[in-house]
């Protein structure tokens, strides 16, 4: 089955969470996802808060900008998460938005080396393991947590284009890709995973991956998700977002699902006028259409 999430935009007050988490939870939405945005929320105190306001629902976060990390924090934090909240953290790791990494001073010469040295770390972490590397970036001497997780405890990974999403298969537990990706880009993004977990020998057990879809619904609909594919750059993009009612939405989510996505995760506009009515939407509407 399909698993079908929303997210909680990081354009929202901090002090907005909890009421959206209280619907999430009742109208029986199976995820909620927050952003690291800079210079917006923090990833894992929202996520915190949200698991904590909450019984079932799972959170996700996706994503937090490994420049800004060290991997020992990450891991820590991240198994915190897994412990206190068994089964219900889900936690994706990027090399972040370049521009804001270099207005904070955590810009590296390459990312992507940086992101594969954090993802090996911070996966045996979790596991574990003591570690001991001297990478470019990445640099621990016989670290190991005194509390890691006890039970799943996978690390996804933002990936877009081809060097990252053939890094995700080498080197995570699943990928995320972003509301800018449409079918045709998630069937290429299977097909660049499938051959970094080829390189890598990991061709046995699952790998998810997590697609976002811009949505919109109600009044102004197609209006708005025109006005924010423009400001994106997007709007030359073919069957990018969707616009309207619940079929609508699940025709949409179940294109992704074909092209390879395990999980959909439906994003609002950034002027979505009513981000707790979206949530209900997408659990007592759209949830019921999706098989």
């Amino acid at each position: 089955m399909t698993t079908l999430g929303a997210v909680f935009r990081p354009q929202l007050a901090p002090e907005r969470l909890r009421s959206v988490c209280e619907v999430a939870e009742n109208a029986g939405l199976e995820e909620l996802w927050l952003w690291e945005d800079c210079f917006r929320e923090g990833g894992i105190s929202t996520a915190a808060a949200a698991l904590a306001w909450t019984e079932r629902l799972r959170v996700g976060v996706g994503l937090l900008p490994v420049p800004l990390r060290n991997v020992a924090i990450t891991a820590m934090e991240a198994a915190s998460l897994h412990r206190m909240f068994p089964g219900r953290a889900i936690l994706g790791v990027g090399h972040g938005v370049q521009d804001w990494m270099g207005q904070v001073g955590a810009r590296v010469e390459s990312p992507v080396t940086l992101l594969r040295e954090h993802l090996l770390a911070l996966r045996a972490l979790l596991g574990g393991e003591r570690v001991t590397v001297d990478g470019r970036y990445v640099k621990l001497d016989d670290v190991a947590l005194d509390w890691p997780p006890q039970g799943p405890h996978g690390v996804l990974a933002g990936a877009t284009g081809p060097r990252s999403l053939r890094l995700s298969g080498e080197a995570a537990d699943g990928t995320i890709l972003t509301a800018s990706t449409n079918a045709e880009g998630v069937r290429k993004a299977r097909q660049l995973v499938a051959e970094g977990r080829a390189a890598a020998g990991r061709e046995d057990g699952p790998h998810p991956v997590v697609a976002y879809l811009l949505t919109a619904t109600g009044h102004d609909a197609a209006a708005r998700l025109r006005a924010e594919l423009a400001d994106e750059g997007l709007e030359a993009v073919p069957d990018l977002g969707v616009a309207g009612d619940a079929g609508a939405v699940a025709k949409a989510v179940e294109r992704l699902v074909e092209a390879g996505a395990d999980s959909v995760v439906l994003q609002p506009t950034a002027d979505e006028p009513d981000p707790e009515g979206f949530v209900r939407f997408a659990a007592e509407e759209v949830r019921p259409l999706v098989p």
